[in-house]
């Protein structure tokens, strides 16, 4: 098992449509070969002892840039390509990858994310308003109507996306994280992103504004160059759509399992257990991120029982399998139980690239959640015991709707 180049491997599923159980069968070693698509070869990692280690080791990158040797042999259209190469602190390596990160990382700190929050449940008030002055037994989908728009308004609101952008570039950033595309389309997908993000670039630097986007166009310090286009076009990739599309699969997620164990709603109603242990749990058993690829070792790393990552090996965290890993989670670790005590997880990553909105996701989650069941007692599913759609990607794990009844007839 220590050699790419003769081992055998399994292929991801580029569609995610199994992803936990593909994870399981991948803890049985520290780290599994499995090809990606492009295709790549890459070790897979999912034991939370193993993430923790690697993302907090120098001897790990995430600038394939720099440190992949087999990045020449990546074809145009390559599928992973947007994620992978994106130029922003995301991928930068060391110093450099500090240096950037500090530029956006104050607005993203616990006291200035609770300054956020009356704007946050003013949206959440008037989406759930919305779902409220629906008939009796009309039928509703909680991602699209509550989670997205939310979501996505309040981190275009922090990097001043104008309205008739956003949905352009949400939709966008779903088309780039769909792993199942073939190199044509995701290709596309791409270059569409980039030109929507390339016009709101063009739009703050004519109509610059107290927001993020027109900060990063201006030097961090005095005698310092501007960032580079391709820095500032990947830094809002990355900015915009982690502060979007991990939040909404995180709410879509936490409120189909606040519906299929009903229990729940009575424990926070009687103040056993708060929105935050459900938020917790939530990100413990279905994280919104699981394959981010990728990675690269820039020496031989030894992880035992006869796996050995050579220099150069790509290298794919599963950091959703984290939390269902029993070695930390021996009691029923893929039950959703807000009760439990330890809810321990990485579903905002580890190490210097830790998430940046983790405060913001948290808060959001706690805004939409509370508002929602506040508001709408009687919330149900509309099709009980039904397995919601996936999103189609091995990155992103969530539900691609859930279909709820706000008012029960």
């Amino acid at each position: 098992m220590s050699s790419p180049a003769i081992t055998r491997c399994p292929v991801l599923d580029p569609t995610g449509r199994a992803m936990h159980a593909e994870a399981t069968s991948l803890r049985e070693a520290p780290a599994v070969l499995v090809e990606l698509p492009g295709p790549v070869r890459a070790w897979a990692v999912t034991r939370h002892s193993v993430i923790q280690a690697l993302t907090n080791d120098p001897r790990v990158s995430r600038d394939l840039r720099r440190h992949w040797p087999a990045l020449d042999e990546m074809p145009e259209g390559w599928p992973l390509a947007a994620l992978a190469l994106q130029q922003s602190f995301f991928n930068f390596y060391g110093e450099e990858h500090r240096r950037s990160r500090r530029r956006v990382a104050p607005t993203f700190s616990p006291r200035k994310v609770e300054g956020m929050r009356p704007r946050v449940r003013e949206t959440a008030d008037r989406l759930v308003d919305a779902l409220a002055a629906l008939e009796p037994g009309t039928v509703a989908d909680v991602r699209q109507s509550l989670a997205l728009p939310l979501t996505l308004t309040v981190i275009c609101d922090l990097f001043g996306v104008p309205g008739p952008l956003r949905a352009g570039i949400g939709a966008g950033i779903d088309a780039v994280l769909n792993s199942s595309l073939g190199p044509q389309e995701a290709l596309a997908a791409h270059d569409t992103l980039y030109e929507r993000l390339g016009e709101l670039l063009r739009h703050k630097r004519a109509h610059p504004a107290a927001d993020l986007t027109s900060d990063l166009l201006l030097p961090s310090d005095p005698g310092q160059e501007p960032l580079s286009q391709e820095v500032l076009l990947g830094t809002l990739f990355l900015m915009i759509g982690a502060g979007y599309e991990t939040t909404v699969n995180l709410i879509t997620s936490a409120v189909q399992a606040v519906l299929e164990n009903p229990g729940t709603l009575d424990r926070i109603r009687e103040g056993s257990i708060g929105w935050p242990d459900v938020i917790e749990e939530t990100l413990r058993v279905e994280g919104p991120i699981m394959h981010i690829p990728m990675r690269c070792a820039l020496e031989d790393i030894d992880l035992g029982e006869g796996v050995v990552i050579r220099k150069g090996d790509a290298i794919t965290v599963a950091f959703a399998a984290a939390g269902r890993d029993p070695q930390l989670h021996p009691r029923c670790p893929e039950r959703f139980d807000p009760t439990r005590s330890g809810k321990e997880h990485l579903a905002f990553g580890h190490g210097p690239h830790f998430c940046l909105g983790a405060h913001l996701a948290r808060l959001e989650a706690d805004v939409a959640l509370s508002t929602l069941f506040d508001r709408l007692p009687d919330l149900a599913l509309a099709d009980p015991g039904r397995r919601p759609d996936r999103v189609e990607s091995f990155i992103i794990n969530g539900p691609l709707g859930l279909k709820v009844v706000p008012r029960p007839a």
